[in-house]
């Protein structure tokens, strides 16, 4: 159990294949580790062990990770345990049937024995609930482990597991990843699914369910089991050429790559993170790539308008249910300040302010089609600011405008292909000042994700990071 870090999921599941390890003595380790690091990062917020134990007991199906423990992110339900979406008004909530996503990554062999931390109703780019405390980060405990996937984040860059469980609708999943330094791909929308209870999640920004990993297959084979067509879902991903697994490894050919370094908004970066983008730039030459720096020009405001849609009239929703559930209304008791801010905001827009603000995503994407129409890839950093310290964004501060203010300055990269429904990824390729890994994170066309691992995988032997751990972390 001593190399339990160094092997991806993939790796531990060939090592039960092969006898050579049992499921039973990878989840005692998983929860070894998880009893050891997890009171310090405060990734791990609910555990249900003898769920994961019973799995075992009851026979594993034989899928790509069998026998390799697993961690939920805590806003998807899987019948029998708990799941509080980060909230106080869920605290006690057990989902009583599996969503679409458990049922899936259940065939894929792993043995799910915990959930991991969210923002309150995951709606925030750090992790630091009322209901659970601060995540923090294992490479600098100062520092956020990002969100809304920040649990999952922090749980697999201190190898408590080689993979887990992200979702993102505007960053979620690239933020935490680019910050915890590990590999964090957006799929497609509607690659993979989120019903059976949502058609859309967060509205036409539609969440995407994937995993956070350590390594470029892991998170390949994960596309492959994952991905399909749901009933429900109002949109479809065009369907792959051969399985994702099979694009690792495949040479990606000479890609014609754009890559920017200023914030959608025009504004000249950090000099730090733009020198980082130029030397991931200058990388992709020297491996046979078209470069060119130039970047689309937007519409519209991307944090604007997705405050309208997932910031104020999902939470306001959100709100809604909750109350709906519990039959009285929530208030500060239930609720954390920023929630009622942003449910009490939706109140004052119109239906017209929503579906003008929906409009205002199509444009964005038609002006990115128009732009990928001349490349394939395109390259910025994940974060355009300096990441965000622990206290830094206080969910219980009455204030919204500290909240708009660090989405413009950190985070307004990731949520434009959520708009656009393109494939994304955040690579760690570099490093911040503050000792945190800094993500690159590349996007492809629509409906592309095997360019984007081809190239992913060029990258991750180019420039490895598999290797790199940081300090806070189970031994």
């Amino acid at each position: 159990m001593e190399e339990y870090s160094n092997y991806d999921g993939l790796g531990l599941a060939d090592l039960v294949r092969r006898k050579e390890v049992t499921p039973e003595e990878l989840l005692d380790e998983a929860i070894r580790r998880t009893e050891n690091i997890d009171p310090e990062i405060n990734a791990v917020v609910i555990k249900h062990y003898d769920f994961a134990k019973s799995q075992i007991s009851e026979g594993l199906p034989d899928g790509p990770f069998t026998g390799v423990p697993f961690l939920l992110k805590d806003i998807t339900a899987l019948a029998g345990t708990r799941t509080t979406y980060g909230s106080s008004a869920y605290s006690d909530y057990v989902a009583d049937h599996n969503s679409t996503f458990a049922h899936r990554i259940l065939k894929t062999g792993v043995t799910i024995f915990g959930k991991t931390a969210v923002p309150e109703f995951a709606a925030l780019g750090t992790t630091e609930s009322r209901l659970h405390g601060p995540t923090r980060n294992p490479w600098n405990l100062e520092y956020s482990a990002g969100g809304s996937s920040g649990g999952a984040a922090a749980a697999v860059a201190a190898r408590i597991v080689p993979v887990a469980h992200a979702s993102d609708s505007g960053g979620s999943t690239r933020i935490p990843a680019s910050v915890c330094g590990l590999f964090g791909l957006k799929p497609t929308r509607a690659r993979t699914p989120i019903g059976p209870n949502m058609g859309l999640g967060w509205a036409s920004l539609v969440d995407c369910p994937h995993v956070i990993s350590v390594s470029v297959r892991d998170s390949a084979a994960m596309l492959d089991a994952l991905s399909g067509p749901e009933p429900t879902s109002p949109f479809c991903a065009p369907p792959a050429e051969r399985p994702f697994l099979n694009e690792v490894g495949r040479i990606p050919g000479r890609l014609r790559i754009a890559f920017t370094t200023r914030s959608p908004y025009g504004d000249y970066l950090d000099p730090e993170i733009a020198n980082a983008v130029r030397e991931v730039a200058t990388l992709l030459e020297q491996l046979g790539h078209d470069v060119e720096e130039r970047a689309p020009t937007l519409p519209f405001d991307p944090i604007e308008v997705g405050e309208v849609i997932n910031g104020a009239n999902l939470v306001a929703l959100a709100v809604r249910s909750g109350e709906r559930r519990l039959g009285r209304p929530l208030t500060e008791s239930d609720l954390e300040l920023l929630t009622l801010l942003r449910a009490r905001n939706a109140q004052n827009g119109t239906a017209i302010d929503y579906v003008t603000a929906e409009h205002s995503v199509f444009e964005i994407s038609r002006c990115l089609v128009a732009f990928f129409a001349t490349c394939e890839v395109f390259l910025c950093p994940t974060l355009c600011g300096s990441p965000i310290r622990i206290g830094e964004l206080d969910p219980m501060r009455p204030d919204l405008a500290h909240i708009q203010a660090a989405r413009r300055r950190v985070w307004p990269m990731p949520l434009v292909f959520n708009m656009s429904g393109q494939p994304s990824m955040s690579m760690p390729l570099a490093w911040h000042k503050s000792g945190l890994p800094m993500g690159m994170m590349f996007s492809g066309r629509f409906g592309d994700e095997a360019t984007l691992l081809r190239l992913a995988g060029q990258l991750e032997q180019a420039r490895p990071w598999k290797s790199n751990m940081p300090p806070h972390r189970a031994v």
